[in-house]
């Protein structure tokens, strides 16, 4: 997981009873040995998220933040269903160790899983690695992408995890409303786009588990090789239409460095990364597509919601609930985004 280096003291905000936990673990989670200790991972703009160490191994614990919430978010309990039910299949996932709904023992709902060793890569551009290590790496998450839209979601349990079907529809009507409410200025391409997506939704369905949040930030990828060890950080997962990961995944292309950690302008063969031509083919190859017509919808819809996510970490920036502490410089990016998402399907409006 996370380099020690992104490991620091729970931040004042984000502390709970200690004892309280070490309570709890000792009489609900199998071979726990106090004592406790209690880090918090530097990363993460949504659920805060800790490093438990007892006597004799390492636990992560996921929480809901503490004050006031959007109503839907920070849905800890179904991150710990999906991450269960992926657990019996060929989706890297850490094994899940207990889930706690009752808020009274540290203050919100939150779960255990499983410390998966290994690295992971909080910057989009990589220049530590090895030539070709990073086309490799961005392949293999495209390998555990099409992987995880194959599983048979009623097969692990996952049957009623989310309304199958006009999933585009519902997200479009979601994000619009957590943009509401968490608006601190009127950003007019946001105005544009929650006008033009609804009417623009392309023919024909499907669904699979979609992750929400697929990109090589939120997996663990193995000490020494480009192989993915898990996925991290399932909040947004829901069923879903795939196209919507597959786009997600191939935002960067889209935006510059300094807006989202983008690709876009970089010469790409010159540093050893793949293009967005590879990863689609690659990832339709496996899933058995032909071709993505109207991929300029997808791709803005992903810009989109991403939009409004960042302009939620803003609200929570205003709210005093914010978990990362470049909450305010990362939500002041949506505008921007909103505008790289608008200027992708103007020409069709």
């Amino acid at each position: 997981m996370p380099e020690v280096s992104d490991i620091i003291d729970v931040r004042p905000v984000h502390r709970f009873d200690e004892a309280a936990l070490d309570r709890y673990m000792a009489g609900q989670v199998e071979g726990y040995q106090g004592p406790l200790t209690v880090r918090q991972f530097e990363g993460g703009q949504s659920n805060p998220t800790y490093l438990l160490t007892d006597s004799r191994r390492r636990y992560v614990l996921r929480r809901k933040p503490p004050g006031k919430l959007l109503p839907t978010a920070h849905a800890v309990d179904r991150e710990y269903r999906v991450i269960t039910g992926l657990g019996a299949t060929d989706v890297p996932v850490p094994r899940t160790v207990a889930l706690c709904e009752d808020p009274a023992v540290i203050g919100t709902e939150f779960f255990l899983m499983e410390y998966v060793e290994g690295r992971i890569f909080r910057e989009s551009l990589l220049p530590e690695l090895a030539p070709g290590e990073p086309r490799a790496m961005f392949l293999a998450s495209i390998d555990v992408l099409a992987r995880l839209h194959q599983v048979d979601f009623e097969a692990c349990g996952l049957g009623d995890y989310g309304k199958p079907g006009n999933y585009f529809a519902r997200q479009v009507g979601r994000w619009s409303r957590i943009y509401r409410a968490s608006e601190t200025q009127q950003i007019p391409a946001m105005e544009r786009l929650m006008e033009w997506l609804p009417e623009n939704i392309p023919a024909g369905d499907e669904t699979t588990i979609v992750h929400g949040d697929f990109r090589l930030g939120n997996m663990i990828v193995h000490p020494s090789e480009p192989r993915i060890l898990a996925v991290l950080d399932w909040e947004l997962s829901t069923l879903g239409h795939p196209l919507a990961d597959l786009a997600y995944t191939c935002m960067p292309y889209y935006v510059d460095h300094a807006t989202l950690q983008g690709f876009k302008g970089l010469d790409l063969a010159a540093i050893g990364y793949p293009d967005e031509a590879e990863l689609v083919e690659a990832y339709c190859k496996q899933t058995g597509r032909e071709a993505i017509p109207d991929w300029d919808f997808y791709v803005a819809f992903a810009i989109f919601r991403i939009a409004a996510i960042v302009q939620g970490i803003m609200g929570r920036v205003r709210d005093g609930t914010a978990s990362g502490a470049d909450a305010a410089e990362r939500g002041a990016r949506a505008p921007n985004m909103a505008e790289s998402a608008w200027n992708l399907v103007a020409h069709r409006a």
